[in-house]
C-alpha cells in the first residue's frame, strides 16, 4: 500500500497537533511544517484554521500559503481546508464591521450568523447532496463537532466558473450555513473532522482516498 504524504501547514493557527493525530490515524504520513516547498510538494494539504478571520490571513500570508493554495490547485493537487481554514479560501470576510480579503478560491462571503446563541459549539447534523465524497458511506444522521459564530451564508460560485459543479454541504445554526464544500481537488469543512471520533475519521478517509 502507498502511503500518502501529507502536510498540515503551521501558519500561527490551528488545531495542528490534533490533525496530525487524526490525519496518522486513517493511515497518512503526516509532517507539520511551514516550509513552502514541503507544503507545496506533498502528496495533500491540509490547512486548519481557528480563530479570527483577519487573523488567520495574516498568518498564512506571512508563510505564502496563499500561493501555496493557488499553485497546488492550478496545477489540479488535493487541497482541505478546515474550519477557519474553510473560511480564509473565500473572497472576504466581514467581522465587526473589518472587512478582509480572503484567498479568492471561491467566490462569497463570511458573515456572522444570526443565531439566538453564538457561538456554534457542539455537535450538529448536515445536509449533504447526492454526489459527495467526502461524506461517501457516512450515515445521513451523523453529527460532526463545530465551533465557530462566522459562516457562508450563500454559495456563489455556479456552474461552469471553473471545475465540475461543486458538491456544497449545509447546516444550520439559527440559519443554513456551508458546513462543506467539495470543489475538483479543492475540498473544506466548517466543522472538525480531527474532532468529530469515528466520523471524522471516516471523512477523513474518505480525502485521502482522493489524493494521488
Amino acid at each position: 500500500m502507498v502511503v500518502k504524504k501529507l502536510v498540515v501547514l503551521d501558519y500561527g493557527s490551528g488545531n495542528l497537533r490534533s490533525a496530525e493525530r487524526a490525519l496518522a490515524r486513517v493511515g497518512a504520513e503526516v509532517t507539520v511544517t511551514a516550509d513552502f516547498d514541503a507544503a507545496l510538494d506533498c502528496d495533500g494539504l491540509v490547512v486548519p484554521g481557528v480563530g479570527a478571520f483577519e487573523a488567520c490571513m495574516s498568518g498564512l500570508k506571512g508563510v505564502r500559503g496563499e500561493q501555496i493554495i493557488g499553485r497546488r490547485l492550478a496545477g489540479g493537487r488535493p487541497v482541505l481546508g478546515i474550519c477557519v481554514g474553510m473560511q480564509i479560501l473565500f473572497a472576504r470576510g466581514v467581522e465587526h464591521g473589518v472587512e478582509t480579503e480572503g484567498c479568492g478560491e471561491w467566490p462569497g462571503t463570511v458573515e456572522r450568523l444570526e443565531a439566538p446563541v453564538l457561538p456554534h459549539m457542539g455537535w450538529n447534523t448536515v445536509k449533504t447532496p447526492e454526489g459527495s465524497v467526502l461524506f461517501a458511506g457516512i450515515d445521513p444522521a451523523t453529527r460532526f463537532y463545530f465551533v465557530h459564530s462566522y459562516g457562508v451564508r450563500e454559495w456563489e460560485l455556479r456552474p461552469g466558473d471553473g471545475f465540475a459543479e461543486p458538491v456544497v454541504t449545509w447546516a444550520e445554526h439559527g440559519v443554513p450555513f456551508v458546513a462543506a464544500a467539495e470543489n475538483g481537488p479543492l475540498m473544506a469543512t466548517q466543522f472538525h473532522p480531527e474532532k468529530s471520533g469515528d466520523a471524522g475519521a471516516a471523512l477523513l478517509e474518505n480525502w485521502l482516498g482522493t489524493v494521488e
